[in-house]
């Protein structure tokens, strides 16, 4: 648990260094405030130095793990498949 006493055998935390801001979307990335640094699976590290970082949870990313908003291009449904039986594709904006 994260409160638990057991956890405190690590180092104690800077007391000038606020805690690191993590938001969890239920259909979307996980929203970080940043700068922030993700080792990835083979031990690579990327970093961002943005204020608001947005890392991708449904690996569709061309950008991994950077989120690129691919996830809204195709919403799956409660069986994995599309929405409603259909695909909810969402357009690309005019650009």
């Amino acid at each position: 648990m994260p409160n638990d006493p057991c956890d405190s055998a690590g180092p104690a935390p800077r007391p000038e260094a606020p805690p690191c801001r993590v938001t969890v979307r239920r259909q979307g990335p996980i929203l970080l405030d940043g700068p922030v640094e993700v080792e990835l699976e083979d031990g690579t590290t990327v970093s961002s130095d943005r204020f608001r970082v947005a890392l991708c949870t449904c690996h569709r990313s061309r950008r991994y793990p950077w989120c690129d908003t691919s996830h809204r291009r195709r919403a799956p449904g409660p069986s994995g498949g599309p929405v409603g039986g259909r695909d909810r594709t969402v357009p690309d904006a005019p650009g």
